[in-house]
């Protein structure tokens, strides 16, 4: 699970395509000791983003060329996670309506108060490490679930479905401690001590596994 990126501090990526907001607000974070990197278009954004840097993206809304509500949808596209902010020179509520239902942090009109700033970017940071401490846990979940063999996997499927040992052998033809042995190997290549935890892996398996078409 380690990469270059994983230890790094979360940045705020701004999205402006005027000069003047991009320096007044990378002075800001700057100042609260939060690291900023700023791009004039939503393209140079997108040129030298790296999805495993944590952060949150705070964008401007009308820009020219991709603007900030196509950016959002690209990145959305791409199954990017980063959390987004929106920044717009005035109260647009049916803009500000679709960004929010596109999952959009929050929606801030310049000029905009430090303080509320601020405290979108910290509420958008702590959104962004929860969900990049779930996504590693399901990532070890399935590197897991990949190491059993196939009649490990159906054993597995049996005892989260809460059968016991006499009838999982039953059910697949086999001998009752020919099962205890795959069950025991099922709970130690999943890392589990209880049938509770090994149930609650299944769970978030099923829940990241892509649907079935």
């Amino acid at each position: 699970m380690n990469s270059p990126t994983r230890h790094s501090p979360p940045t705020v990526f701004l999205v402006d395509d005027e000069t003047a907001v991009r320096t007044a607000i990378s002075r800001l974070f700057r100042s609260a000791g939060i690291a900023v990197a700023a791009f004039a278009s939503a393209t140079e954004f997108l040129t030298s983003y790296d999805p495993a840097v944590p952060g949150c993206l705070l964008l401007d809304v009308a820009m020219p060329g991709l603007d900030g509500l196509g950016l959002q949808q690209a990145l959305s596209g791409r199954g990017s996670p980063l959390p987004i902010i929106f920044l717009s020179g005035h109260a647009d509520v049916p803009i500000s309506v679709e960004a929010m239902k596109s999952g959009a942090v929050d929606f801030l009109t310049k000029p905009v108060l430090e303080e509320a700033l601020l405290a979108a970017v910290r509420t958008a940071f702590e959104r962004d490490r929860v969900a990049r401490l779930a996504r590693a846990e399901t990532d070890d979940i399935l590197a897991c679930l990949a190491t059993l063999t196939p009649r490990e996997r159906e054993v597995m499927e049996h005892v989260v479905a809460g059968q016991l040992n006499k009838q999982i052998a039953g059910d697949l033809g086999t001998a009752e401690q020919t099962i205890k042995i795959h069950r025991a190997r099922v709970m130690e290549k999943m890392k589990v001590q209880s049938v509770a935890e090994l149930v609650r892996l299944a769970d978030l398996a099923r829940l990241a596994a892509p649907p079935r078409v």
